[in-house]
């Protein structure tokens, strides 16, 4: 789906699993996850998993987690930020598409967020992609329309957006609640 030039290596889940570090693969091309975030990353991203662990404790079929593997296929494996995942994991990595994204957004990684990710995300069928950055304080929120396209639906700061996961997980998330203190 992505242009791959024909002289770089490919790789696959078996290499991956050797890998040291914190990495991604997008279609056998390794993604360096690094450097580690900034502490205004980890922030927002901690905010906005504890606010999608308050808001879905009473959802009996969704659950907020942290960056895990999701591997896609052989040869593409990523870690989103924060995502929902709504079903049964039963794997020691996700291997199925989560209902939610967010991936906070971060000068080594912003690019790679807004399209790579974006397209992939899209092409697998992920319902919502948030794509936050913590300077402009804004939250693209996008969902994915019946034609399998992604469509903005808010550039949220201050504001409540409503996500309906399933028919039994429906929430109202509150962005201002994610951005740090005095902001």
């Amino acid at each position: 789906m992505f242009a791959q030039p024909k002289y770089f290596p490919h790789y696959t889940w078996d290499d991956y699993q050797h890998w040291e570090g914190a990495w991604e693969m997008i279609e056998g091309i390794p993604y360096a996850m690094s450097p580690a975030p900034t502490i205004s990353h980890q922030s927002i991203s901690g905010r906005i998993h504890a606010a999608l662990v308050q808001t879905l404790r009473s959802c009996k079929t969704c659950q907020a987690l942290l960056p895990i593997d999701w591997r896609i296929s052989d040869d593409t494996v990523v870690q989103p930020d924060n995502l929902v995942v709504c079903g049964d994991i039963g794997e020691p990595y996700l291997s199925f598409a989560p209902s939610l994204i967010f991936e906070v957004l971060s000068p080594s990684t912003a690019q790679k967020d807004q399209t790579v990710k974006f397209e992939l995300y899209q092409r697998e069928g992920v319902k919502y992609y948030v794509m936050v950055d913590p300077v402009s304080q804004v939250a693209k929120v996008f969902a994915l329309a019946e034609d399998g396209r992604y469509i903005k639906k808010s550039d949220a700061r201050q504001n409540k957006f409503s996500f309906a996961l399933t028919d039994d997980c429906q929430f109202e998330f509150d962005f201002s609640e994610i951005w740090p203190t005095g902001s």
